[in-house]
């Protein structure tokens, strides 16, 4: 149990590295706060909702492994190397996707209320 539970610490170590040192991890969390706020003014549908935590889960999942594979490449390959390089622009184009799906979400939700 206690390696459990020691399980979680290294987890929220994890999301405080993230936090701490990667600026769009920051701005993505700014953005669901912003997020959240409006979907509290708009009274947001328990189905809105879902999508709305849905997205955001998606892209601080995708965010905090793209953290991971930068982590890991500069380990493994700390000079600069064309592979590392394609893998270090995979990973961030998985965030963009991410991204760019949860923006169409939040669009579809808030336009409408907006208008």
């Amino acid at each position: 149990m206690l390696k459990f539970i020691k399980g979680f610490g290294y987890a929220f170590s994890g999301i405080g590295y993230a936090f701490k040192t990667q600026l769009n991890f920051k701005f993505h969390i700014a953005a669901l706060l912003v997020t959240a706020i409006a979907g509290w003014y708009f009274a947001l549908s328990i189905n809105e909702w879902l999508w709305i935590i849905a997205a955001a889960a998606i892209v601080l999942i995708t965010e905090l492994l793209n953290t991971a594979i930068e982590v890991l490449v500069d380990l493994v390959s700390p000079n600069f190397n064309p592979k590392a390089k394609i893998i270090k622009d995979a990973a961030a184009g998985g965030v963009l996707i991410a991204a760019i799906g949860a923006a169409i979400i939040g669009l579809i939700i808030f336009i409408p209320k907006i208008f």
